[in-house]
């Protein structure tokens, strides 16, 4: 009974979350009508005041003309009243005074929006975040511009350094199809969404936000900011109201058309059966697969302790006793102690050794000694750490092949992640491994040393960030995209946003390259990544809030509508691109044209479709490429538009 009870709770759990964040929302929405009220209420009778002090004056005037000529000089000297005028709610104005407080009002709020889940579908942060902050907005609540430029600078550059491996690699190794795809697929939006904006007659603002909306690539928004501000026109403050408008309105179906397209519609454009073929293609991934797995072939040593029998075999030799299979001797005892000892070191009869290896290789070198119990002899310190593929020799070697090397001896292979967003990677025997790769072992502190050395680096936990390297590409790359070069007349910059972007992408690169420089732990590039983005999105939309509802009432209903189209043309064409042109196998034919969206719940619904996890396979390298290039595509459609 009780077990029913917790289950029909936790069932309720979604429903009170979605019904707490909804009364919340009512209540400021509430606090906000009141206090617009308010300040129309304020503003009105200011002005009749000022109506009867003016009457006052124009027949003070009449009576005598100096006392006209001192009011009208002291006027002059009066200062007129900066911002909205006080309102009667005390909170309002401790908001309006502190900044801060908004700012992180509006992040707890969005946050909380954005991660209410029904289905596969959320808002998500910056959805959330946004809508947020236009509700808040309402209040007319000034920050000040240079807030945003500095979180947002923080989040290109996390944006960069996170897909910086898979981004070079992508373009110079292996992943050039999948990274072609991407620009082949990033030019279709382009081309699709600047059509579709010409066509509707937007101007560059709702562009921009068509753009940012539709692609959902909320990145773009602080470039196009930049490039309507550099661009000298008359209206940008006009034109930049309009971007969170056109946003928020395609960013609805820019997320859920993605994934229904890509998931329901995608598997029947390419005519496959999805989980047919994702079990093909981890079949054909699995040869030469040992029978009992790939963790049987990282995972295939057992430990024991043995007793010499006969004096005059060195440490090399005996771990040369069984043909096939490579044997470790991990410690000695003589004499009652454990020994320190190399490969030339002669092992005398009644030496204890702890010997790993595989067990039918233990079970063979019975007939060299006995085995006995030894507990402290075999008990050897091992740790799990995180092992960063820096080595351009292993660089697109398959799993199977690597087992194979004596540094993979005594190493246990638990996990493989790739890429900005993380992704898992499947173990599979013909599964290849990249640099930046995060191999995730465990084993003996001498065999893990052996294969840091052999293939990578080992990223122990720790939370300080290389800030000398990390500021200093800001600061660099940043000058560089402050150049401009004019082309006929007209100023061509890749902007200070841009050049932090391409800093983060080379620093990023580098990093994975030579792990001993320019760390950046997950936490902060987490935090750099969301909570920037989402600092930027809530400026613009609290500074956007005022005008927001006028032009969702002008533009609703149409801009959706393009919207659905900017987002779908382009999905319902990639699959047949990539089946007919690159001929990618169709079991991570889906993941590559997510990843060219850079959509994560896309791939996701996909994979929840095929059962199988192998269409993130084809996620990271396209996403690298596409999150580069569609962020910097919302300054290229304003200089284009």
């Amino acid at each position: 009974m009780n077990a029913i009870i917790l289950l029909r709770t936790r069932k309720r759990l979604p429903a009170t979350r979605f019904l707490a964040g909804a009364v919340l929302i009512f209540i400021l929405a509430w606090a906000i009508a009141l206090t617009v009220e308010s300040a129309q209420a304020a503003d009105t009778g200011t002005q009749s005041g000022i109506l009867l002090a003016a009457n006052d004056a124009h027949a003070a005037d009449a009576a005598k003309k100096d006392a006209k000529e001192d009011a009208a000089k002291k006027n002059a000297k009066a200062k007129a009243p900066e911002g909205p005028p006080p309102s009667k709610f005390w909170i309002v104005n401790v908001l309006r005074n502190n900044a801060a407080l908004t700012l992180f009002l509006t992040l707890a709020l969005g946050y909380y929006i954005g991660g209410i889940k029904l289905g596969h579908f959320s808002l998500g942060a910056v959805t959330g975040t946004l809508l947020v902050g236009v509700l808040i907005g309402q209040l007319d609540i000034a920050i000040s511009a240079q807030v945003k430029h500095v979180f947002f600078t923080m989040f290109l550059f996390a944006v960069g350094y996170s897909v910086g491996p898979q981004f070079v690699r992508g373009v110079a190794h292996d992943g050039a199809p999948q990274a072609i795809f991407a620009v082949v697929v990033c030019a279709i939006c382009l081309a699709t969404t600047y059509i579709a904006a010409k066509v509707a007659g937007f101007d560059v603002g709702l562009a921009a936000g068509f753009w940012a909306g539709a692609q959902t690539i909320s990145a773009s928004i602080g470039l196009a900011t930049d490039a309507i501000n550099n661009s000298g026109v008359s209206n940008a403050k006009d034109l930049l109201n309009q971007i969170p408008v056109a946003y928020a309105i395609c960013y609805l179906w820019g997320t859920i058309g993605t994934g229904l397209i890509l998931s329901q519609i995608g598997p029947k454009l390419i005519g496959t059966n999805l989980v047919e073929a994702c079990k093909q293609y981890e079949a054909e991934m699995s040869k030469g697969q040992p029978e009992g797995g790939m963790n049987t072939a990282w995972h295939q040593l057992s430990m024991r302790a043995f007793e010499i029998a006969a004096a005059g075999k060195t440490v090399a030799d005996a771990e040369a006793l069984h043909a096939k299979e490579r044997l470790y001797i991990e410690r000695i005892r003589r004499d009652g102690k454990i020994i320190d000892f190399d490969a030339g070191t002669t092992l005398q009869a009644g030496d204890v050794v702890a010997v790993s290896g595989p067990t039918e290789a233990l079970v063979a070198l019975e007939q060299h000694g006995k085995e006995v119990v030894d507990k402290e002899l075999l008990d050897i310190p091992v740790e799990s750490v995180d092992l960063v593929i820096t080595h351009k020799d292993v660089n697109g070697e398959t799993l199977v092949d690597l087992a194979k090397e004596d540094f993979a001896r005594g190493v246990y292979l638990q996990k493989i992640t790739r890429g900005a967003t993380s992704v898992d990677v499947p173990i599979l025997a013909q599964t290849a491994v990249h640099r930046g790769d995060i191999l995730k072992l465990s084993g003996t502190k001498q065999h893990i040393a052996r294969i840091e050395k052999a293939i990578g680096y080992a990223d122990r936990p720790s939370d300080a960030t290389d800030m000398v390297w990390v500021g200093l590409f800001i600061l660099v790359a940043g000058l560089i995209g402050a150049l401009s070069v004019k082309i006929g007349g007209v100023p061509i910059t890749l902007s200070v946003s841009g050049g932090v972007l391409i800093g983060g992408l080379v620093l990023g690169w580098l990093r994975s390259v030579h792990p001993t420089f320019g760390r950046l732990p997950a936490a902060t590039q987490w935090f750099m990544n969301s909570v920037g983005l989402n600092v930027f999105i809530a400026i613009v939309g609290i500074s956007a809030g005022p005008g927001f509802v006028a032009g969702l009432k002008t533009a609703g209903v149409g801009l959706f509508l393009w919207g659905v189209v900017a987002t779908s043309v382009p999905m319902l064409v990639a699959p047949l691109i990539g089946k007919y042109v690159f001929k990618f196998h169709p079991a991570i034919n889906l993941g590559i044209c997510g990843g060219a969206r850079t959509s994560t719940a896309s791939v996701a619904m996909v994979g929840d479709v095929a059962k199988s996890n192998i269409p993130m396979l084809g996620y990271t390298v396209p996403y690298a490429v596409s999150n580069t290039l569609l962020t910097l595509i919302g300054m290229i459609i304003v200089l284009i538009y």
